[in-house]
């Protein structure tokens, strides 16, 4: 009966890339604080919406800490998890993910402090002392988060930090997050805007989310549930999401192929796995090509024009295309 090595694979839990278990690092600890502490918010965030009936943008006031709480406490997992696989430059690595977990700390921090005084964290221009003080660290904060994760990116990308199926899932991951912390950039270019705080007075803001050239007032407008992503216009907030966590899809996706290659006999050999995670990296990235488009055009995500349709279409015949050749090529090596 045929069988296959999982000894090297993402699913064993103690990540051997070597027979000697002191090539495996600690757990990153700054990372871990950082993710515990953002689980934590999660929960208090929860705990407002259900007593706290302030709203901003038609959404409770605590539903925006609650999401960057819930999205740094994955990322931060998934990022102490890699700092964990053997892999050179361990001592710049660390710093980078305590620069990461520190300035995550403080810009989550501050995004929750906002939204208790019931205003906006991102792209406000108030002039309360607070909330200057607080863009000048905000605003500060961002930029460490993304040149971190550049540099991380750049010194993983160049080991053999786990299997092959692995490997590609965590540097396409890597990157991109990366890019959609840097897509994350273009929200600044939508224009100033003028918005209710939950008190109903009128603040501006500098930028925001939602693409609708001229209008004013365009974050306020029709939103979906709980992501708030507009439906009357594009939405940079979509890619930003997007590519943030393909990261973990992939991840999950190589689990998933471990899993089900003692059921499909195809799916044993580490190559097909490989093959079949650089067709979804690179699907993965069209999509986040795709979203992007459809945003910078002022498109709303659940209303796609007929171009926007077509890409979808052509993107999902590649990907299906891919899936299928690497499949055909993994029976015929069987058969042989």
């Amino acid at each position: 009966m045929a069988t296959i090595d999982l000894t090297h694979t993402l699913s064993r839990i103690r990540f051997r890339t070597a027979g000697d278990a002191t090539d495996r690092a600690p757990w990153h600890g700054p990372l871990l604080v950082n993710s515990v502490l953002m689980a934590a918010l999660v929960v208090v965030s929860m705990v407002g919406m259900v007593v706290d009936d302030r709203l901003l943008l038609g959404e409770s006031v605590w539903l925006k800490p609650a999401k960057f709480g819930l999205a740094f406490a994955l990322y931060g997992v998934t990022l102490a998890w890699i700092l964990r696989l053997p892999h050179r430059g361990r001592r710049a690595t660390w710093w980078l993910g305590t620069v990461f977990a520190i300035t995550g700390v403080v810009d989550v921090g501050f995004i929750a402090l906002q939204a208790a005084r019931g205003t906006f964290s991102h792209f406000n221009d108030s002039t309360d002392p607070v909330n200057e003080i607080g863009q000048l660290v905000f605003t500060s904060g961002v930029p460490g988060l993304f040149l971190a994760n550049l540099v991380l990116a750049v010194i993983i990308s160049w080991q053999k930090l786990a299997d092959r199926p692995t490997r590609i899932a965590l540097k396409a991951g890597l990157w991109l997050a990366v890019t959609g912390m840097a897509l994350g950039y273009l929200m600044g270019f939508t224009g100033p805007q003028l918005v209710r705080q939950s008190d109903g007075t009128v603040v501006g803001l500098v930028a925001g989310h939602t693409v609708r050239p001229g209008d004013t007032a365009r974050d306020s407008a029709a939103g979906m549930p709980i992501t708030h992503w507009s439906t009357t216009g594009g939405d940079l907030r979509i890619p930003h999401f997007v590519g943030l966590h393909g990261i973990q899809v992939l991840l999950l996706l190589a689990v998933a192929l471990v899993a089900l290659a003692p059921r499909y006999s195809w799916l044993r050999a580490e190559t097909t796995r490989a093959a079949l995670l650089v067709v979804a990296a690179g699907g993965y990235f069209g999509l986040l090509t795709l979203v992007v488009w459809q945003a910078l055009r002022g498109q709303s995500l659940t209303d796609p024009d007929l171009s926007t349709a077509g890409a979808a279409a052509a993107l999902a015949v590649c990907v299906a295309g891919g899936v299928t050749a690497v499949y055909l090529r993994a029976r015929e090596s069987a058969a042989n």
